[in-house]
């Protein structure tokens, strides 16, 4: 088959809500047919979002640590329960068309497969595990979370690069108790960037999903964003 072409933007740091409208632009945009397979790469200020099955046990800091530690909450849409997103983290969200809208379980083995390769890559050993995500030995290393509606994708995965590890003290990650998290710094002593992170798993993304990645910016990604002045050099 031949490779498809998606288009793929490094964002920096962009504050969920306007991350979130910018999935809605391009959701809608790749439905009517008007834009093509996209993937946002960024990384969010200090976050929780919390998934459809979140329980309310899940969130352990109330309201108020969570103002004192400057720390938003979003109720999203996306599947899985409370995760946490934040400088040093990189996330990923592509707007796809899948070409078996159904198999969203396919997906999100390939997004695992994604950043299975970025890890090893950066010299970390990751694999699988009963919950989905992306682990090292029983420590979690990224999050994943998606929502297939008529078989187009939004949300996406969360990959710890430097990632400071004691904001998920706030939450149950995913809601497994008894186990923790880890980076790739943390796993290796090495400090990435995120914007380096975000080259070599888009890199990935095409491989694994047959695409041929071409760089934009913000300007030009969507209107929101451009409105909110998320400006990045393009990492083409």
């Amino acid at each position: 088959m031949r490779p498809g072409r998606l288009t793929a933007a490094w964002l920096g740091s962009v504050d969920y809500a306007t991350a979130w409208a910018a999935q809605g632009e391009l959701f809608e945009a790749r439905r009517s047919g008007t834009a093509g397979d996209c993937l946002m790469l960024l990384e969010h200020p200090h976050t929780y979002t919390l998934g459809r099955r979140t329980r309310p046990e899940d969130v352990i800091y109330d309201a108020a640590e969570r103002a004192a530690r400057s720390i938003a909450t979003f109720e999203v849409d996306r599947g899985g329960r409370s995760t946490y997103h934040g400088p040093g983290q990189l996330v990923g969200y592509p707007i796809i068309e899948l070409e078996d809208r159904y198999d969203a379980i396919g997906y999100l083995r390939r997004l695992e497969e994604v950043v299975i390769r970025t890890a090893n890559d950066l010299g970390v050993e990751a694999h699988r595990d009963r919950a989905t995500g992306v682990w090292v030995g029983a420590r979690k290393l990224a999050a994943i979370g998606v929502k297939v509606t008529r078989g187009v994708t939004m949300h996406g995965f969360a990959l710890n690069v430097t990632t400071d590890l004691e904001m998920f003290r706030g939450i149950v990650p995913c809601g497994l108790e008894g186990r923790w998290v880890t980076s790739i710094e943390q796993e290796t002593g090495r400090a990435h960037s995120t914007r380096e992170v975000a080259g070599i798993a888009a890199k990935h993304f095409g491989a694994v999903f047959n695409r041929v990645v071409a760089w934009t910016d913000g300007r030009e990604l969507a209107p929101c964003l451009s409105a909110a002045g998320v400006v990045e050099p393009s990492l083409s």
